[in-house]
């Protein structure tokens, strides 16, 4: 584990060369039907990868350049697991308007904030929120993210920002506190990504979320969770599809499913 020490993972190379390090993964039971708001909603493309083994679809959405899985649909029954993700656009009050048409509910109209977006949210069929902004920048996305950046809403953001720190090397590039010590937002990077997060208050509650982890040493990285504190769901081993998995669930009960892909023989 020296090796590990002091480093955020590496993307794994192979069949998996290109995901980035974290993809997050949404489980819904009506995944299928999800998938085609995303197309009609946002523009997503869908990728329908066929069915894994609790009998749900495996899909792959991309997003103005990052990558988003999707479970679920099929004979899967649940539980389902929303979270909430961070998606910039060119225009906010546009996508806003579209989501709200095909059946997503408000949470805040589009509104211009101190930091320099233009920002509105909803939340989508299946119960994922989506903050939607417009930077007021250079690009429309702002420096150092991605179109979609999981967002999450921790009790405790130091933890969180700790346990991402022993278990996978986390390195914090923004981080703003209130005067009580809570985290009002703070952006971490885990290799080539990154994962934004704003304490739990008001109507924005935690929102356990499922992580694809794709790294160059599944068993390094699983152990380094374990020891900092994650609670072991599957030990690594094997997979069908060509990789090597093992999985993990945080303090905070976010699932970490720590992937590197297996060499054909």
């Amino acid at each position: 584990m020296q090796a590990a020490a002091n480093r955020s993972p590496k993307p794994a190379a192979g069949e998996q060369a290109g995901l980035g390090t974290v993809t997050p993964y949404i489980v819904a039971i009506q995944a299928l039907e999800l998938a085609e708001f995303y197309q009609r909603a946002f523009g997503a493309k869908v990728d329908v990868r066929g069915k894994g083994s609790a009998g749900g679809y495996h899909i792959e959405i991309r997003l103005g350049g990052s990558l988003l899985m999707l479970g679920g649909s099929g004979e899967f029954r649940g539980p389902e697991m929303p979270t909430a993700l961070w998606y910039f656009v060119e225009d906010a009050d546009a996508v806003y308007r579209r989501a709200l048409e095909l059946g997503a509910m408000p949470i805040s109209a589009p509104a211009d904030q101190p930091y320099g977006d233009r920002e509105a949210s909803i939340k989508d069929p299946s119960g994922n929120n989506w903050y939607i902004s417009t930077h007021r920048g250079a690009s429309y996305i702002r420096e150092g993210l991605t179109a979609v950046t999981p967002y999450l809403h921790p009790a405790s953001g130091a933890a969180m920002i700790r346990f991402l720190e022993r278990a996978f090397g986390a390195e914090v590039v923004e981080r703003h506190d209130d005067p009580d010590g809570a985290v009002r937002h703070a952006v971490v990077r885990i290799g080539d990504s990154a994962i934004a997060m704003g304490e739990a208050r008001g109507q924005y509650q935690p929102m356990p979320t499922m992580f694809y982890l794709n790294v160059d040493d599944v068993d390094a990285w699983y152990r380094r969770a374990i020891e900092a504190g994650a609670t072991p769901m599957h030990p690594p081993a094997a997979q069908a599809h060509g990789a090597r998995v093992g999985a993990a669930k945080d303090p905070f009960d976010n699932q970490w499913w720590i992937s590197t892909p297996v060499a054909s023989s």
